[in-house]
């Protein structure tokens, strides 16, 4: 179709086209979805950074009381396991071995797989890897045991022997390895390398302060984790028949001092718990959770550098002595939650399907159908001044 027009006709044209790009651009703006702005998180009453940091860090109100003057540790924190906060720390994020404490991530990784009701006969197999010199819970190849006395072995005596068995029930040492440090990550503990699940002595191996509370903050959410960390002694199976009952016993005991009470310490009131480690290269490590008047405090000590096998514990104590008398006269030096996730990605703006307008403009979809109304417009526009103009050249009769 060709539309021929004088200069008059022109004008109008443009006038109406003017109109239609009016009509054009309102479709546009309106017809394109853009993703709303994520509102901006709230700023954290905590300064993340500042556990990164070397040294003592405490934010005391008028009449805390003073941290304990008998602290030795490379490394230590106090925190309330309720609510996830850091009461008092120092050079919390310092990586250490950090010895038979890892046994408390091993068990946030295995444990969920394998529930105290199950049964497994032993085999030498999961046993010759076991670390000469190790401690042991005293398993035999050939003799089948309830997995729950596999865990007393674990959190009693620290039986290296049992870790093993219980790794390769979980698929073998490799895999469990991974997935311990896969755990490690997902709880926000990030100073953690796994190299031996059993926390034994190994190049590369290391934990923190902060990371082994959060590993004893989550192990006390589960109540088979908490039952077998707050057990004082146990009967352990010296032999077995092929269900895994015993014929015969013996008595473990736990390792924890704090729980009980051994070597003049004395059971620290409303101890509940975690789990203590010690070889040559980490010195003496401990996770030591309590409860009182319905507040539970973890507190990690790692290789108090005087006092003997008994000072790891004595700090510990003090630490959830002051953690105790502090509450509500301190303010948060950090979190022991995980850090939020990323915020998603916004989404795109929905862009129209693209086309060739009849005017050769590249256009979406919603333009193209601007531009139609816009052309229709026009064109009845010129029509009208054309008819308009024959009746005046032409006037009827």
């Amino acid at each position: 179709m060709s539309i021929r027009s004088s200069g008059r006709r022109t004008g109008a044209g443009a006038a109406a086209l003017a109109v239609g790009a009016s009509v054009l651009l309102a479709p546009t703006a309106a017809g394109t979805t853009r993703a709303e702005p994520l509102p901006p998180r709230p700023a954290s009453a905590v300064d993340a950074s500042l556990l990164h940091r070397a040294g003592t860090h405490v934010r005391a109100r008028q009449g805390a009381p003073a941290l304990p003057d008998d602290l030795s540790a490379l490394s230590w924190l106090v925190a309330d396991a309720g609510t996830g906060a850091v009461l008092a720390a120092h050079d919390a994020h310092r990586r250490l071995p950090p010895a038979s404490t890892l046994k408390t991530l091993f068990a946030l990784t295995a444990l969920p797989h394998l529930p105290g009701s199950g049964r497994h006969t032993v085999t030498e197999a999961e046993l010759d890897e076991v670390p000469e010199g190790s401690s042991t819970v005293g398993l035999s190849a050939d003799h089948t045991y309830r997995v729950a006395d596999l865990w007393r072995g674990v959190f009693l005596s620290s039986g290296n022997d049992a870790v093993h068995v219980l790794a390769e029930m979980n698929g073998g040492w490799a895999v469990t390895s991974a997935q311990m440090q896969a755990k490690a990550r997902a709880l926000g503990a990030r100073d953690t390398t796994v190299v031996s699940p059993d926390g034994f002595d190994a190049d590369g191996q290391a934990s923190s302060a902060y990371d082994l509370a959060v590993f004893g903050r989550t192990g006390l959410a589960d109540p088979a984790f908490a039952e077998y960390a707050a057990t004082a002694d146990a009967r352990f199976p010296g032999g077995t028949n092929t269900d895994g009952s015993p014929t015969w016993t013996y008595g473990i005991e736990n390792t924890n001092r704090l729980v009980t009470g051994q070597d003049g310490l004395g059971r620290y009131p409303g101890i509940i718990g975690v789990k203590n480690g010690y070889t040559s290269r980490a010195g003496f490590t401990l996770i030591a959770a309590a409860r009182r008047d319905g507040r539970t405090l973890v507190a990690t000590v790692m290789n108090p550098q005087w006092g003997g096998a008994n000072a790891v514990y004595e700090e510990a104590r003090s630490l959830l002595d002051w953690g105790f008398a502090a509450a509500g006269r301190v303010d948060p030096v950090g979190s022991l939650d995980p850090p939020a996730p990323p915020a998603p990605p916004a989404t795109p703006p929905v862009v129209a399907a693209r086309t060739i307008a009849p005017d050769g403009l590249d256009v979406g979809t919603p333009m193209l159908y601007g531009l139609s109304a816009a052309f229709v417009a026009a064109v009845a526009v010129l029509t009208g001044a054309g008819v308009l103009r024959r009746r005046r050249n032409h006037p009827g009769p």
